[in-house]
């Protein structure tokens, strides 16, 4: 692979069209509204290249007839391509980096400045040699603008160039293989015209959630920084709408395009329409330079308080993780607030899950909370406006309380498939992915997180304490009372795992007794009842009578949350789910002989006419996510509550078990045995990290990174150094610290925010440096490891290790 890696960017030095959706993923732009693939501006969704732009929470719902089983499925749209710029010599085909001989090429992402990059010189089929530079960025000061600018040079002929300028409104949504066979038509054409000489508009509609979005480009020619009189020619086409320039060339002689572009839907707020903005926007955005300049500006405030900064360390372990960073700010940042969006799980960068917003969340927050909790505390509304779908979602299946779904979309509806395509056996199969109960505890962690880092009490007692009522509601329906155990139980559900669906030679889906769920369930229904203690009297006593709770509901949930059963085997190995220790082991070794690669183990197994479900093989952590979400001390405390006994020699032998029963079929599993074999020793697990670090630069799961990005993966990488490595949790109003480095890195720099409060933290092998820059209060309380120390603005202390 012919790629280099700076502090800040990355680098591909060479045309690789097997390479180039992965390139696009990577290389996407975006800035919390919209995101755009980094396909280049002349190509079409053909071959290599998938140009693809996506909006924020834009979602289309659509029927398709597979067999006698009618599918439903809303789909994150893939909206109209507003790239189109390409050009021809005359008596020449329109450039096309596939048909020319390509001399030189480079293709470069800058993080820091959120620009993409290219240059090319190329010989075509008449021995005419160009060189094109291109540069271009998604406006992360102003969403709703974005541009491209390309300098053109002949080298060794004079004549006319044609170019074309479009706005594409007949794409379809194509990203990913195994969705092809499903209906994808999503845009209806509403209309399209012509703005003055250098502009175009196309308006365009979802044909069922009938959101509306205009596009207007305005298209000029430079040489240096004069206009270039140029004929124009309109070319309006089914869905399209084009603009040919004809403009005179010389041999040697720079021209410069402009193409300037404003995006605008019916779900922007102060508009009066899309159409009308749009056009108005487009002509009053400034020039390309002039974009730049406000972009990168806004750019350097967000590194300002994100970045991690890994002095004299390995560069691309640097370069990947600012790529996370960069990849986290475009998916959510401040422009996402009071947008009603969630956080995809693969982020806005394609196709794969449909867009839709998985658990992911509960690994992306932390990045997010401690730098800009405002964006946290909008993207958590997006649960809370869909409490009552997840309510009714809990009463279709008899149960009481909020039930959140496992994907969710546009309206907090169960958008899992119900069947899914192995592209191995090219079969079609159930899904019963939608069994995840835990993503409800998911939720209710996310909301108490952002509590503990936020101290936002009025979020707390009007959002945070409803939603976590009425997910204990929930917990406490499907808890079952065994009286020969005197144990609660939860029967008929996954685990994080995936592989595991059901038990061996049965048509009946689901588990009983999941560890993981069950441990959640009760920390939620005990959290929930702290939460309520923190109430003042009047408000606790309004919700408890609003949501209709009796004192008896209240006692139901504490003697629940003590008795719920947790499965054991072999020592002190918490068993994943009831029944697990009966499985049968894994051929391990065989299978990786046989394959190779065998992450996605069930794909396999299912080609052979096998079933994960009679083995110990699990796809991701799931045990382990308990020592991932909670400290020894808070899980200890969690056991003990639940009346089982809990010592840190149970989390080794734990991590031993699972660790050699996990093929990482997912990218998060790497990164999560990172973490708690980091928690265990964070002096020794540097090389799983690393393997974790690159999941998707080098696409380690083979072919699934060109479907969209693995967000939460890549947030989790980040999360390892800022609160894996620095120990860093929040208890009783207070920060708490106990840093330890691998021993691969000498020296971590970064910002956190923590109550109002900003704190520079500096860690090296032999010190801790923590200064309070400034806060909304005069002091705060900074603990490292036992001691406890009150911080006031200014100040700054060093710690010995």
């Amino acid at each position: 692979m012919s790629r280099e890696m700076r502090e800040w960017e990355l680098i591909y030095k060479d045309w690789n069209p097997k390479e180039q959706g992965l390139r696009e993923a990577l290389c996407a732009l975006g800035n919390g509204f919209i995101v755009t693939r980094g396909a280049f501006e002349e190509a079409d969704a053909f071959g290599s290249h998938y140009p693809g732009t996506y909006l924020a929470g834009g979602y289309n719902r659509l029927e398709t007839v597979i067999g006698e089983q009618v599918l439903q499925n809303e789909d994150l749209v893939n909206w109209p391509n507003w790239l189109p710029l390409t050009f021809r010599a005359e008596e020449g085909d329109w450039f096309n980096m596939e048909a020319v001989d390509v001399l030189d090429f480079r293709y470069l992402l800058d993080v820091r400045r959120g620009l993409l990059e290219r240059g090319v010189r190329f010989r075509d089929v008449h021995d005419r040699e160009f060189s094109l530079a291109t540069r271009r960025l998604v406006h992360m000061s102003s969403p709703h603008l974005a541009a491209i600018e390309w300098s053109l040079t002949p080298h060794n002929w004079s004549g006319q160039l044609e170019i074309r300028s479009a706005l594409d409104g007949s794409v379809v949504n194509a990203n990913v293989e195994r969705y092809r066979d499903l209906d994808n038509q999503h845009l209806e054409a509403c209309g399209a015209g012509y703005d003055g000489d250098d502009a175009i508009y196309l308006t365009v509609q979802t044909c069922q959630s009938h959101i509306r979005m205009t596009q207007a480009a305005r298209t000029q020619v430079f040489d240096g920084e004069m206009h270039v009189p140029i004929h124009r020619e309109p070319q309006d086409e089914s869905g399209r709408i084009a603009q040919l320039l004809v403009v005179p060339c010389e041999q040697h002689k720079q021209i410069r395009i402009e193409k300037i572009v404003a995006i605008y839907t019916s779900r922007d707020s102060a508009i009066s329409d899309p159409e009308t903005a749009a056009r108005k926007a487009v002509r009053r955005a400034g020039s390309f330079d002039g974009l730049l300049r406000t972009h990168e500006r806004k750019w350097r405030h967000l590194w300002n308080i994100s970045d991690v900064s890994l002095r004299d360390g390995d560069i691309e372990t640097q370069l990947i993780l600012r790529l996370h960073i960069f990849h986290l700010l475009q998916t959510t940042s401040p422009n996402t607030i009071d947008v009603d969006a969630g956080v995809p799980s693969r982020g806005w960068h394609g196709e794969a899950y449909r867009g839709h917003i998985l658990w992911d969340e509960l690994f992306i927050f932390p990045f997010l909370t401690l730098r800009i909790p405002e964006l946290t505390r909008s993207l958590l509304m997006y649960r809370y406006q869909r409490l009552d779908a997840a309510r009714q979602l809990a009463r279709e299946q008899d149960y009481e309380g909020a039930m959140f779904p496992w994907q969710s979309g546009s309206d907090g509806s169960e958008e899992s498939q119900v069947v899914h395509l192995n592209p191995l056996s090219g079969r079609w199969v159930p899904d019963e992915s939608s069994l995840q109960r835990h993503v409800s505890a998911a939720v209710a962690y996310n909301f108490w997180k952002y509590y503990q880092a936020t101290g936002d009490m009025e979020f707390l007692s009007y959002y945070g304490a409803e939603m976590l009522v009425e997910i204990s509601r929930f917990w406490a329906s499907i808890a079952t009372f065994n009286a020969e155990r005197n144990r609660f139980e939860i029967r008929g559900v996954m685990g994080p795992d995936e592989f595991h669906t059901g038990y061996p030679d049965t048509e009946q889906p689901g588990l009983n007794n999941n560890a993981y769920t069950n441990v959640m369930a009760a920390w939620t229904l005990r959290c929930a009842s702290g939460t309520l203690g923190l109430l003042d009297e009047k408000r606790r006593r309004n919700l408890l009578e609003e949501l209709d709770v009796s004192d008896e509901e209240l006692v139901r949930w504490d003697e629940i949350s003590r008795n719920l059963f947790v499965p054991f085997h072999d020592d002190g190995i918490i068993s994943q789910f009831e029944g697990y220790n009966d499985l049968k082991e894994f051929d391990w070794d065989g299978y990786r002989r046989k394959y190779g690669d065998i992450q996605r183990l069930d794909r396999i197994l299912e080609a052979e006419d096998d079933d994960p479900n009679r083995y110990k093989a699990s796809k991701q952590a799931d045990v382990l996510m308990l020592f991932y979400l909670f400290s020894t001390a808070e899980l200890k405390d969690l056991f003990e509550h639940m009346g089982y006994s809990f010592d840190s020699e149970l989390i080794h032998r734990n991590i031993d078990y699972y660790v050699e029963r996990t093929s990482h079929g997912s990218t998060l599993s790497q990164i999560i045995h990172s973490w708690v074999l980091a928690r265990a020793n964070r002096r020794e697990d540097w090389p799983r990290f690393q393997n974790a670090l690159r999941s998707d630069i080098d696409d380690i799961q083979g072919g699934t990174t060109p479907e969209g990005i693995h967000l939460g993966a890549m947030a989790c990488t980040v999360d390892l150094l800022l609160r894996g490595h620095t120990g860093l949790e929040m208890h009783h109003d207070m920060l708490r610290f106990d840093p330890l480095l691998p021993k691969e890195l000498s020296y971590i720099h970064m910002h956190v925010r923590y109550r109002g409060h900003w704190l520079s933290i500096s860690i090296t092998q032999t010190e801790f440096t923590v200064s309070f820059d400034r806060g909304w209060s005069p002091a705060v309380r900074i603990g490292f490891r036992d001691e406890v120390h009150e911080m006031e603005q200014g100040q700054t202390r060093t710690f010995k290790r």
